[in-house]
């Protein structure tokens, strides 16, 4: 299995279990019943904001990537609202974009042309 592969794979996996978990615990309650319920529990504020940093985070490398206002604008919404799920179609579609013999490296950067 080479580089592109195993990451193709990785992030399958992420996009996968996102849904498994995501699916388990809309079966239990809604989101908003949940936040209304977990807001107060500082342990969630604190996993709340780690993975909107978290998200922040991967954003500036997507609005480096991303040449257009539009792109950039439709990608920091799809990341905020959608967080891993959005993040891991992110990078298999910078992978699927990888021309043929381009090192995996190549995702890191912006396109020329």
């Amino acid at each position: 299995m080479n580089t592109k592969q195993l990451l193709q794979l990785i992030f399958g996996l992420i996009i996968a279990g996102m849904l498994w978990v995501t699916t388990r615990a809309s079966l239990d309650r809604g989101v908003f019943t949940a936040a209304g319920e977990l807001m107060g529990d500082p342990w969630f504020l604190a996993t709340l904001f780690d993975a909107y940093f978290g998200f922040l985070t991967f954003y500036v490398w997507v609005f480096y990537k991303e040449a257009t206002l539009a792109g950039r604008l439709i990608w920091f919404f799809l990341i905020m609202a959608l967080g891993n799920f959005a993040m891991a179609f992110y990078v298999l579609r910078e992978l699927h974009r990888l021309a043929p013999g381009q090192p995996v490296s190549a995702i890191l950067l912006r396109r020329t042309a």
